[in-house]
Formats: structure tokens, sequence, C-alpha cells
């Protein structure tokens, strides 16, 4: 039964993705699905950004371990992250009217800057995707029986094949559909959990401190780790594509800047549903963290006598793998096709754009593939990817927006400096945070790079000649 439900609903995905495609007729279409979506629609598509394997296993396996300081990157930071788009971004870069937003680098600042935040953003991505792979390929292999690796590549060549027919339209329509797979699914599951027994019985087992949101170390190096981890998505998820082009796909800067709101408060409610049955997990199946954290909960729903609960369970969670899964492949590839390879190729068609752009889909899969075969730790892969683009990109997008005096200059040494100072310090292995010091170095390079522009322009008064004296 369990089985016959996940491959039809599979093959509705596929068969839904297919549908969407008719849709596309140029790279806008591809890209931002017209500028069309409306509210609930956006809405759906913007909260199912990151609300896939990350929280349904990676979070979910963090908490049951750690607690609530295990998940502060996600779900709180992920739900920050949607919350300052709407608040600070949204408004302002819908009225750019954007394809990607490495096209926000070029006109605000240069050509190269295009180029050297495109190279950053794409690479930022990989890890990302490659742990939805991951993902898909625990699931296969806990519903069809085949090796990881092998679930691995037949749950990315389905994704792959409907993102490549219909871009951000099937993503828009898939991602709605499965949003509301997620939300049901996850409600009766929960619900049926509390039923069977209390939440009482479940926290009078858990250790002390269990639910303490604030690290109880007072040491400067604790709270600015601590505070590392808020950013980590709360910041550095702000200038990747897959949030813009979620945000940019709809029909009005109102809507927007709303579903952007919304789908924060969204995330963060629904997202406690599966810490929940991490708890259930821990104490019912304590095993289970031994052998592997990220098959917690999945564990506890195959444990369950109810088939019902079972098809509920795994098509939410191919639900939220999929959608994200889907976004974050479109995203680099969007910004790979536009803002890396068409200064290379000179003017094309829009037609042969679009069909680079599908083109650079395959090839953003066939790498995050690689990857995904070759690591396995879901949490790990997220948490990387978004600390790549908070020390190379956010400091430039966010002084191009409310510093009006920034130049390129300062914005090409903001995001090569920082860079070089996360890279730096995550081989010297810094007990603070690699990644803070990438981001002051980011905000330093900027500050230097403003002042070289300054003094560049300004000019240089002449020198008095001088008057010889007559004898």
């Amino acid at each position: 039964m369990l089985l016959i439900f996940v491959i039809l609903y599979l093959l509705f995905n596929m068969g839904v993705g297919f549908w969407a495609s008719r849709r596309v007729h140029n790279t806008s279409d591809f890209l931002l699905a017209g500028r069309s979506l409306p509210f609930y629609i956006s809405t759906a598509v913007v909260f199912a950004t990151w609300f896939g394997s990350e929280t349904l296993l990676g979070a979910s396996s963090e908490f049951a371990s750690h607690g609530l300081l295990g998940v502060i990157e996600d779900p709180f930071g992920a739900a920050l992250c949607l919350v300052l788009v709407g608040l600070f971004f949204a408004k302002k870069l819908y009225r750019l009217n954007l394809l990607t937003i490495g096209d926000y680098y070029r006109i605000r600042y240069n050509r190269t800057t295009e180029q050297i935040a495109a190279f950053f953003m794409v690479i930022s991505y990989f890890g990302w995707i490659a742990a939805q792979m991951v993902a898909l390929g625990i699931v296969m292999n806990q519903v069809f029986g085949v090796s990881t690796a092998a679930g691995i590549i037949i749950g990315s060549m389905i994704v792959v094949g409907y993102t490549y027919m219909g871009g951000m339209w099937s993503v828009s329509i898939t991602d709605f559909v499965q949003t509301v797979m997620i939300i049901g699914g996850l409600i009766f599951i929960t619900y049926t959990l509390l039923q069977r027994m209390p939440l009482e019985q479940i926290t009078a087992t858990l250790p002390d401190g269990f639910f303490r949101m604030t690290p109880p170390d007072r040491s400067p190096t604790t709270w600015l780790n601590y505070f590392a981890l808020w950013i980590t998505i709360g910041l550095g998820s702000i200038p990747q594509q897959d949030v813009f082009q979620r945000v940019m796909s709809a029909k009005s800067e109102k809507v927007a800047v709303a579903a952007s709101l919304g789908a924060g408060l969204l995330y963060l409610t629904v997202a406690f549903m599966p810490l929940l049955l991490a708890l259930y997990a821990r104490t019912l199946h304590p095993e289970l963290l031994q052998e592997d954290a990220q098959l917690l909960v999945p564990g506890l729903i195959m444990g369950l006598d109810s088939m019902l609960i079972k098809v509920l369970f795994f098509g939410a969670l191919i639900s939220a793998i999929i959608s994200t899964a889907s976004g974050g492949i479109l995203a680099p590839a969007a910004v790979l096709s536009e803002n890396m390879l068409r200064p290379l190729l000179g003017e094309r068609s829009d037609k042969q754009m679009l069909l680079l752009s599908r083109i650079s889909v395959l090839v953003v899969a066939a790498v995050s593939l690689g990857m995904a075969l070759l690591r396995s730790n879901i949490y790990e892969l997220v948490s990387e990817s978004s600390a790549l683009s908070l020390v190379s990109l956010f400091v430039p997008l966010v002084a191009g927006l409310y510093w009006k005096r920034t130049s390129a200059l300062a914005a090409n040494a903001s995001i090569l400096a920082g860079m070089a100072g996360w890279l730096l310090c995550l081989y010297l292995q810094t007990t603070v945070n690699p990644m803070l010091y990438g981001l002051g170095a980011s905000v330093a390079g900027l500050l230097v790079g403003q002042l070289i522009s300054h003094l560049r322009a300004k000019p240089i008064p002449a020198e008095p000649l001088a008057i010889k004296k007559q004898v």
C-alpha cells in the first residue's frame, strides 16, 4: 500500500509539473512564472523554499539530540530570513524588475561585480541541493528498500525532469499542491500521536535545559557562536537566488511583501510539528539516535501500525523535499545562464536563452548529484551553503540598497575579502565561528574599497608654481 502510494504520488507530481510547463513561453515564464502568482500560491512557494529535508530530517534529528539550541539555524533562522526579506528587501528588489539577483549586482555596480557574485552564488547552492538529494535517497531507501545511493539517483531524475520542462511554473504549481499536503499530513499525524501519548509523558523524560533558547555559558565566544547560528540562514539566505526568485514571482510588490511575511510565520508554525515528532521518536525509539539520527522521524512512522499515517507522512516528506529540491536547482541554473554564460555568448534570442536555462538546470543537477553521493549529513550541507553567501554577498546587497555612494570597487573588495577571511578561518579552525570573521572581513573590505574609491574620485589640487626670486 505504501509503496503503491509513493509511486502514484511521484507520478502525480511529474504530471502536474509537465502540465504547468505548458505555460512556459519565454525566459521570464521559465525563471519567474511570468511574475503573476497570486498571494496564496506565492506564500506557498516562499514557504516551500526551505521546508524540506533540513526541517523534516536534519532539524528534527538535531532537536532530538541537542534540544532547542540545536535548531536555532532552522527553523528559527530560516523564519527570520523570510520576515526580514518581507520587511526590508522585497519591495525594493521587486521594483527593479530583474530576472535574477545577479542582475542586481550588475545594474547597481558593474559587470565585474555581477560575474564575481554569480560565481559565489552558484557554488553556494551545490551543498543545498545535495542535501535534498540525500534526503530523497533516504526516503527511497525506507520505502522501496533500494540503497541510499540508488535512491538519490532515482529521486534526482524525477525532480530534474519536471524542473527542466516547466521551470518556475512547475515549481510554483507543485509547491502549492505540496504545501497543502505537508500541512494537512503533519497536522493529522501530530494530532494522532498526541492522542495516543500525552505530551507530558514525553517531556518528563527529557533532560534539564532541553527547551533552553540561550546558551548556559556566558563567555563571549559562546555568545558570538550563538549569534552566528541566528544569522547563518537568517542573513545568509537573503542574497540567494531561490528566495529572490520565489518572491519576485508574485504578481505585485504588495503580494511579494505579504507572501514573504506570511511564509515566515507559516514556516515557524509548521516547522514545530516535525520537531514534536522527533521528541516522540526520541522517547519511543532511543536506539535510532545511536544509528542514524536523520532516520529518527521516519523510523518512528515506520514503527506505527496505521497505514494512513505512513502514507500521509511520506507524502508530506516527499512533497517537502521535492519542492525544495526543484527550487534549489532552478535558482543557480538561472544565475549560471543569465549572469555567467550570457555575457560570454553575446546577444542571443529569448528562445536560445530559454534553452540555455534548461541546459544549466542539467549542469547544476549533475554537480549536486556528485556531492550528494559523496556526503550524507543534510544539516551540515545546508549550513555550509548559507554561510558562503553570507560572507560574500550579503554586505554588498545591503550597502547597495541603503547606501547610495557604495561603489563597484567597494562591492568587489567586500565579496573577495569576506570569502578570503572565511576560508582562512576555516583552515585555522578558529574557536569563534569562521563565518563571523568572514562577515567582518566583508564589512572591512567594503569600507576600505569605498575609501579608495573616494580618494580616486577626489580631484588632487595642482601644486602652486614656485616663484623664482629675482636677484
